[in-house]
């Protein structure tokens, strides 16, 4: 049928018009399917010169068998102490891994820095965070590493060394506000010199000085935010 998936006719037709030296566009509309479905076709089950219609159905045939197997599980619930709901937890954190993933945070960063947030240690494995997020070690480790570049978590080595924590505290966000601050003084200096360039009286000048102006500001304000921060983290609790 058009539009649904390719037949073992249809495969026959492909390999036999391929042999002819049809283009994809030209089987496409022999079998009424876009040219971008022929081509993803023939490319994945050999390319024009080595298409087989067996063989593609075949292969088609375990790719939908693999799709009809049950789903895993999701991940059970994590016990949680001090009285907690395991699941009002559970949901909590799916809730807050979406904010954070609102607010610009790629979505496999915003899951692992959700899930050390919720920890009492704020501390977890690369081996804890595949277990519990059910995803590969490699994209753990792309997570911690943007993580740890936006100043977001830190690496720590268990007693001994043998295994890597990645840690967060509460210095987190005075880090990762300290990074931006940092790019903020790099554009307030490209700012000002754009409009020494382009001459502050000008409109393009006088915006890159506006800008300048309003960055510092903001900057400053950062600034004191965090000084009264550590002021207050210093005095005896």
């Amino acid at each position: 049928m058009p539009g649904g998936r390719l037949t073992g006719q249809d495969r026959e037709n492909i390999a036999a018009w391929l042999a002819e030296g049809l283009g994809y566009a030209e089987i496409g509309r022999r079998l009424g399917r876009p040219a971008s479905t022929i081509m993803r076709e023939v490319t994945r089950n050999g390319g024009p010169d080595g298409y087989g219609a067996d063989r593609a159905q075949e292969a088609a045939q375990v790719r939908a068998r693999r799709r009809k197997r049950t789903p895993p599980p999701p991940p059970p619930v994590p016990q949680s102490g001090h009285g907690r709901d395991p699941q009002a937890v559970e949901d909590f954190t799916r809730s807050f891994t979406d904010l954070l993933a609102q607010q610009g945070l790629p979505k496999m960063a915003a899951r692992v820095l959700a899930s050390l947030y919720v920890t009492d240690s704020g501390s977890l494995t690369a081996a804890d965070l595949v277990q519990r997020l059910r995803v590969s070690p490699a994209s753990i480790s792309h997570a911690v590493t943007f993580l740890e570049q936006q100043g977001m978590l830190r690496r720590e080595r268990d007693p001994g060394g043998r295994r890597e924590r990645y840690v967060m505290d509460e210095d987190m966000w005075l880090r990762s506000i300290q990074a931006a601050l940092e790019m903020n003084e790099i554009l307030i200096a490209a700012s000002r010199r754009g409009g020494a360039i382009l001459g502050t009286t000008t409109p393009a000048g006088a915006r890159f000085e506006a800008s300048a102006d309003f960055l510092h500001l903001v900057t400053d304000a950062h600034r004191q935010a965090m000084d009264q921060w550590r002021a207050r983290n210093a005095e005896p609790r």
